[in-house]
């Protein structure tokens, strides 16, 4: 049996890590569960680690892999949307991706940290599983270049997973265009008529724009790790 509030918090990381293939921050979770300190958090992490309902992955940032649900939160069933696996693209699990897979073009490189050109052409084409894809909307994929989102879980070399659509609500990570030229992968704040793109690394500043300097361009959905 979970408490209310350790099964509050596994089904906030559900939530967001379905939504956008990472799990939140420390300071999300805390948040969304109302305590006062991250403490907190840690000790209900802990409590579900013991438990068998999540796991926590070494040596990377941040980094949270939900095992399984209660019956209470998986009423339509548990499916993980990080892929990572070896250079022969299996997933987490010995699951081979190529079932069920949809193949997406890799557009080139995307920014998670310092600014580089806009989204390139195709360059490959990369596997990934169907239940992944969401809605009726083009997907393709990306390569991350920076360290700039390694508290969302989003490293350096992973390829990220983007939904294509222009529109965005606070908090998703998104492909931003800044001044038709700079594409970059950053967390979407709207204040007003200004559009703040928010690092998840200390290292690096919130950069606000007005609303005409940034298009998005889509949204995160997955994220495919190789060793």
């Amino acid at each position: 049996m979970l408490t209310r509030k350790q099964l509050e918090l596994l089904d906030f990381i559900n939530k967001r890590v379905q939504r956008d293939g990472v799990p939140p921050s420390f300071d999300e979770m805390k948040e969304a569960l109302d305590l006062r300190s991250k403490s907190g958090i840690h000790r209900l992490i802990t409590a579900l680690e013991e438990r068998g309902f999540i796991r926590r992955l070494a040596h990377r940032a941040r980094a949270l892999e939900i095992v399984k649900l209660p019956d209470a939160l998986d009423k339509a069933g548990f499916k993980p949307r990080i892929i990572e696996g070896d250079k022969t693209s299996r997933v987490s699990g010995a699951i081979d991706v190529t079932a069920a897979a949809v193949e997406l073009p890799v557009m080139g490189k995307i920014a998670a940290g310092v600014p580089i050109e806009a989204l390139q052409h195709e360059s490959h084409r990369v596997a990934v599983p169907g239940a992944m894809l969401s809605g009726k909307e083009n997907h393709y994929a990306l390569e991350v270049k920076g360290d700039s989102m390694i508290d969302a879980g989003i490293n350096d070399g992973d390829v990220v997973v983007i939904r294509e659509g222009q529109a965005a609500d606070n908090g998703d990570i998104v492909v931003a265009l800044v001044e038709g030229h700079e594409a970059t992968l950053k967390r979407f704040r709207r204040h007003g008529r200004s559009i703040a793109l928010e690092a998840a690394n200390a290292a690096y500043e919130t950069r606000v724009f007005s609303e005409d300097q940034v298009k998005v361009q889509g949204r995160l959905v997955g994220l495919i790790r190789t060793y």
